[in-house]
């Protein structure tokens, strides 16, 4: 017999990426590839810049896809924005602001950070403060994760826009959207947001496997400066600055991918954008007030001490006196219900349930029910009366 067990139904997947991908996607994504001079690819590629821009809500910034992972446009970032041995400022929020700054270290940047309480989102006066301090103006650009997926903290973007501008300085904000866009409101113009960089596998919907980046023209201007400096090709921005799709993806695009994110982009237009935000915030809500009652017994805690910066994408759930991993093990082997681990500093101390992308109150509710069956089946400590909490939050968020 396979080592693969077989379970009727369907397994809820509930990681915070990938997502639940809807089958409208599914089936754009198995379409036939197509010749590179089929006259119908070019509108597929304007079809998903042109989408993008209005979940970004930029109306002129340069869209670049890549068939890569969001660690893919990381790099793209940094080898567009910046050449080795200039310096880059990376506001800390835990695991993957660290993730990021190492990788961006690699490529020869200098990294300044701010200080890091776990917990809590990014304070906006410590970049004041670093940009302040940064008399000489090496600081190239800021770096800001907005929402930490393993502490599931959202930080304020448009503060920390705030706090850059009373500080003078002309370093671009350049914000990891990956596991927001999508699932939070996100403004790119409006909140002075110079490049956005994600990927397609969480709020949009999508599988694993393609990432993009936008830049405004200030962006690709800083671009142009490291030519020569900055060793690139494939993921060159300057280089796919192009109208013929074969060197706008410096070679063939990632045809199924595209054809899927249209397919998921037009399923944003026929939910309409705010309908899609308010879902978020409703599920959430129904995830925050089980994983409140829950904690009443003080076994499990929210990782995100703010509520208001707690995340609308996912809920990172600390656990004292009990295996969070053998959670996650009896939840999916018995319940059929995929929640995810804990990263980095927070591996063997945490679980997180993911509730964005293609997600419904019924499919929550299926999850929450879930883990609470695997927590009972452990004898872990729980407040009773979760899934009537999370009931109670789905009928009374505002949609």
């Amino acid at each position: 017999m396979s080592t693969e067990e077989y379970f009727s139904g369907l397994r809820f997947l509930h990681s915070p990426g990938p997502t639940h991908v809807p089958k409208a996607v599914m089936d754009a994504f198995s379409g036939q590839p197509m010749d590179m001079a089929d006259p119908r690819l070019e509108p597929l590629i304007e079809d998903c810049e042109a989408g993008l821009r209005r979940v970004l809500k930029t109306k002129a910034a340069h869209i670049f896809f890549y068939a890569a992972n969001g660690h893919g446009a990381w790099e793209a970032v940094t080898v567009n924005l910046l050449a080795p041995g200039q310096r880059v400022l990376i506001a800390s929020t835990g695991h993957f602001s660290d993730y990021w700054a190492e990788m961006t270290e690699a490529m020869g940047v200098s990294v300044v950070r701010t200080p890091y309480r776990e917990g809590f989102p990014i304070d906006p006066e410590h970049v004041e403060q670093a940009l302040v301090a940064d008399k000489a103006h090496a600081i190239k650009a800021v770096y800001v994760v907005h929402t930490d997926t393993a502490s599931s903290v959202t930080s304020d973007v448009p503060a920390i826009r705030q706090a850059m501008d009373r500080s003078g300085h002309p370093a671009l904000l350049v914000v990891d959207v990956v596991a927001t866009l999508g699932a939070a409101p996100f403004e790119m113009d409006q909140w002075g947001v110079n490049v956005v960089m994600g990927a397609s596998q969480k709020g949009l919907m999508c599988p694993p496997g393609m990432a993009f980046c936008a830049a405004d023209e200030r962006a690709i201007a800083q671009t142009r400066s490291t030519a020569g400096l900055s060793p690139r090709y494939y993921w060159d921005w300057i280089r796919r600055l192009n109208a013929a799709a074969y060197l706008k993806f410096c070679g063939t695009p990632p045809q199924n991918m595209l054809m899927a994110l249209r397919a998921a982009l037009q399923l944003f237009e026929r939910e309409g954008h705010d309908n899609v935000l308010a879902r978020h915030r409703q599920l959430a809500s129904a995830v925050q007030a089980a994983v409140s009652v829950w904690s009443a017994a003080g076994v499990l805690d929210f990782v995100c001490q703010v509520p208001a910066a707690r995340s609308v994408s996912v809920t990172s759930i600390a656990v004292k006196g009990a295996n969070p991993d053998e959670i996650r093990r009896v939840v999916r082997d018995s319940y059929n219900v995929s929640i995810a681990s804990g990263l980095g500093p927070f591996r063997g101390r945490v679980f997180r349930i993911g509730h964005l992308g293609d997600l419904s109150a019924p499919m929550v509710l299926g999850c929450l029910a879930g883990v609470e069956a695997g927590l009972r089946a452990l004898a872990v400590p729980i407040g009773d009366g979760a899934i009537e909490a999370a009931m109670r939050a789905l009928g009374s968020a505002k949609l």
